[in-house]
């Protein structure tokens, strides 16, 4: 088994946000749309255990959720890595790396989620609290991202 480098993480590199927009707009209906982003979900390596701590824990999620950052201070670039116990909210996850994995932490303060979200047609088709894990997700990458940047 190989051991877990969150810089080696693809997506926001190999699959960016326009990529994930692209594809989406291509699916007829979000039975295609929903198993696309399980798809993309998988696409993310499996988080030690030793990495689910307390800490790493996103509040404010239906499903277990873990958010573990590493800044690169002499590249001035944030990596990111999701894990959580259900396919989707890993998709989810996924969707936010696209946007906001291997920028600055400025491109990531200031990167407009909401936007992205929109134009991909998410939130609407999320459960109220799928919606508001996936906002807890992105608030805390976005505060930890304004810290770096201030």
């Amino acid at each position: 088994m190989s051991e877990f480098n969150i810089r080696a993480i693809k997506l926001g590199r190999d699959v960016t946000a326009e990529d994930v927009q692209e594809d989406l707009e291509f699916l007829d209906d979000w039975e295609e749309r929903y198993r696309y982003i399980i798809d993309l979900g998988k696409q993310l390596p499996p988080m030690p255990e030793a990495l689910r701590t307390e800490d790493h824990f996103v509040r404010g999620c239906q499903s277990q959720v873990w958010l573990v950052t590493d800044y690169d201070g002499d590249a001035d670039t944030l990596y990111l890595a999701v894990e959580s116990d259900a396919l989707i909210v890993r998709g989810l996850g996924a969707i936010i790396l696209t946007a906001l994995n291997g920028k600055t932490p400025k491109q990531v303060a200031d990167y407009d989620m909401d936007g992205f979200f929109e134009r991909i047609d998410l939130l609407r088709h999320l459960s109220p609290t799928r919606g508001n894990g996936l906002l807890s997700m992105v608030g805390r990458i976005k505060q930890e991202a304004a810290t770096l940047a201030a």
